[in-house]
């Protein structure tokens, strides 16, 4: 059996029972598990460990008990936002573009230490432009973009799989408004779910596992 594990903020949280450790939430790992599980039933077991509110450094924190000791064969990271939104909605608390690099190469770097057969895939950051992101919406969006190019060059740097999101979601944007995608910009409608959920899937099948 395949274990794969869905590693982030409150994107991949999306909701989950923190008390049940099988629970995957609301949003796009309990669709990847839907779509996968149906096809191919008993051969996958799915883990989310995102936690609202997360920024880089706090995966780091929680790096062996919510990763190293769960010993995932497949997983997958989305974190950024959180290292923007923190800083500009209170002005401390954020992680700038450089230090993200750091500690994010540092968590991979441990990872593939103590897994070193683990595949790992890199989510790209992503913002729209809606109810919690038009206040400071310039500052918002370039800042949340250093960080997504940070993600991409923390994926070429290990070798790993990257999922591009922005993109996305401003074609998406422009059939149908950004809050039918991401509520408030940040986080997602089941629509927004559906399209991470369907990059998600196509990136994992370029993978050679098992």
């Amino acid at each position: 059996m395949i274990r794969i594990l869905f590693q982030g903020d409150s994107i991949t949280d999306a909701g989950r029972d923190r008390g049940n450790a099988g629970d995957l939430g609301r949003g796009y790992p309990l669709l990847v598990e839907s779509t996968m599980g149906f096809e191919a039933p008993g051969e996958y077991q799915f883990l989310n460990r995102g936690i609202g509110g997360d920024r880089v450094t706090d995966l780091y924190a929680r790096i062996k008990v919510d990763i190293i000791n769960l010993k995932p064969d497949v997983m997958s990271i989305l974190v950024g936002v959180n290292d923007v939104w923190h800083e500009l909605k209170n002005g401390r608390d954020g992680v700038d573009e450089v230090k993200y690099f750091k500690i994010y190469s540092m968590l991979i770097e441990e990872i593939k230490a103590a897994l070193p057969e683990v595949k790992i895939m890199i989510l790209e950051p992503f913002v729209l432009k809606a109810s919690a992101t038009e206040e400071e919406w310039d500052t918002f969006r370039d800042e949340v973009h250093k960080r997504a190019k940070k993600a991409r060059e923390i994926a070429e740097k290990y070798d790993l799989v990257f999922i591009a999101l922005q993109d996305k979601f401003d074609e998406a944007a422009q059939k149908c408004p950004a809050n039918y995608w991401l509520r408030d910009g940040v986080h997602p409608t089941p629509k927004g779910h559906e399209l991470i959920k369907r990059e998600w899937i196509k990136a994992y099948e370029t993978m050679k596992i098992g």
